[in-house]
């Protein structure tokens, strides 16, 4: 009922409508509108009241909420299902536990956190985020591929990333092998995709991000302050968050229908086209061993070829990339 007020109120945003206006759309008393426009103020809604007027949707907080991120998303199901939080320890895990679960869970739901606790990125590397101003989300997928495709996944998840991005704000995103997003040599984004499987069969996949937005440099932790950048660093003004991620939601969706029907030969010319980290000096850190070498390619699995100074060609399939000067 409270979302069906707020829906009255935009429908005649900055306009007032009358408490009889509100009990008559909606069949209730004036005590129970009262009551839903109190919860409203409570979770950041600006709502101006005046007697024998009504009330007013004077200002909209800068907040995830599943209705703010439905309302004007043009996706046909990537975003529909919205499990939000407010504080939430990882994304990832509340997304892996609802696919394990499996009941009322639909294909592209997804988990996003005003605040993550324990976000981690790839090799077990935590994730900073700061509440209220990252964007931290999850997808829930069923894609009917094998585990052996699953990794491509990150990389799509990059490309559309980037793309909507570069549409929304102007900033030249670039890729860094194989699903950070960089800008100016400082990372911006990362993105872990993690699934439950079977050997031929992937029950669910889940596809998390954590991107830098309106965040000072001083926010960051120091230990990354000077590696770490944030939209509104690169930008020198805030960016609507929703408006973003409505954004980033309708590129996924366009760029992973793609990669089901069409394969994944055509999302990586797109990764290749803003990548950062080919034809150059890289170090490749992987968990068990480390490798120096110029990166040649990418190959259509999506494994980094690395030459080698003894001429020698290495094939990388998991790893975090240092550019070297």
């Amino acid at each position: 009922m409270k979302v069906a007020v707020l829906r009255l109120l935009k429908e005649h945003l900055s306009e007032y409508v009358s408490g009889e206006e509100l009990c008559k759309g909606l069949d209730v008393t004036r005590t129970a509108v009262w009551k839903h426009i109190q919860a409203l103020r409570e979770d950041g809604y600006e709502i101006e009241a005046r007697p024998r007027v009504g009330y007013s949707l004077v200002g909209i907080p800068d907040r995830l909420y599943a209705e703010e991120i439905r309302d004007g998303l043009t996706t046909e199901f990537i975003g529909r299902q919205v499990f939000y939080c407010s504080n939430l320890s990882s994304t990832n895990d509340l997304a892996k536990k609802l696919s394990s679960e499996g009941v009322g869970v639909s294909n592209g739901s997804i988990v996003v956190a005003e605040e993550q606790t324990g976000g981690r990125g790839r090799l077990g590397r935590k994730w900073f985020s700061t509440k209220y101003k990252a964007i931290c989300f999850s997808l829930i997928l069923y894609p009917p591929v094998s585990p052996s495709e699953v990794s491509q996944v990150t990389m799509v998840t990059a490309v559309a990333l980037a793309n909507a991005i570069r549409k929304e704000t102007g900033v030249p995103v670039g890729i860094k092998w194989p699903n950070d997003l960089m800008v100016g040599g400082k990372k911006l984004c990362g993105i872990l995709t993690e699934l439950g499987a079977e050997i031929d069969k992937v029950n669910y996949l889940v596809v998390g991000a954590g991107i830098n937005i309106n965040q000072q440099r001083e926010e960051f932790p120091e230990d990354v302050r000077d590696i770490a950048t944030s939209l509104k660093i690169e930008m020198g003004s805030n960016v609507n968050r929703v408006k973003l991620l409505q954004v980033m939601l309708t590129e996924f969706e366009r760029c992973y229908r793609t990669w089901l029907k069409q394969g994944f030969s055509g999302i990586l010319v797109k990764w290749k086209e803003m990548s950062v980290s080919l034809q150059c000096p890289v170090r490749i850190h992987a968990i068990d061993k480390s490798w120096d070498g110029w990166a040649e390619d990418v190959d259509q699995d999506g494994a980094l070829l690395l030459r080698l100074p003894n001429g020698q060609l290495q094939r990388v399939v998991a790893g975090d990339v240092s550019l070297r000067v």
